[in-house]
């Protein structure tokens, strides 16, 4: 099945689904379909990536965000991606992808995606960065936060994130000591 009538299918559900609060889950229903395959028969390590905007934008819509978005033309940015696979998807498969925010620093939502098979066995695991961007720069998340009527500080997030956080500083890091010599 190709990915526009995914994105389709995903829209439609949204738009007359079910209202979701800032911090409830997402769970949006897909199948493993043959283009979605790599040579070992189960589905691409990219696909996941693919299918995990599909979540987002279910997420986004299902909150109400797309008609801020629009409003105040801010355009989402994904900042970094990191993803752990840990059961194959088989063709023909069916599974759940579920996405919830998990809170935000200054500048960076961070979002938790999950593919779940048929079992609820978790297939892979993601954190996602994110930011609102807007003509002359990055929407403050605080601004983003008081869009929809949040009071107070965000959720405290997971330390895996912090981790992932310190990560990222140390690649930086790495990347101002320019490249290695071979």
């Amino acid at each position: 099945m190709n990915l526009y009538l995914r994105l389709i299918r995903v829209v439609v559900a949204a738009l007359f689904g079910r209202r979701l609060t800032l911090l409830d889950d997402s769970v949006v229903r897909f199948r493993v379909w043959p283009n979605d395959l790599d040579f070992n028969l189960h589905m691409n390590n990219g696909r996941y990536l693919t299918v995990m905007d599909l979540g987002r934008t279910d997420l986004m819509l299902r909150v109400g965000l797309f008609g801020l978005l629009w409003r105040r033309r801010w355009a989402p940015v994904l900042g970094g991606a990191t993803i752990r696979y840990r059961r194959s998807l088989a063709a023909f498969a069916g599974y759940r992808l579920r996405s919830r925010l998990l809170g935000w620093d200054e500048k960076w939502l961070y979002l938790d995606q999950s593919f779940e098979d048929a079992t609820g066995a978790v297939a892979a695991h993601a954190v996602v960065k994110a930011v609102f961007r807007r003509r002359g720069g990055t929407v403050p998340t605080a601004e983003i936060a008081a869009a929809f009527g949040w009071t107070g500080p965000s959720p405290a997030l997971p330390a895996y994130v912090q981790a992932l956080r310190d990560g990222e500083e140390a690649m930086r890091e790495g990347l101002r000591e320019g490249p290695r010599a071979a």
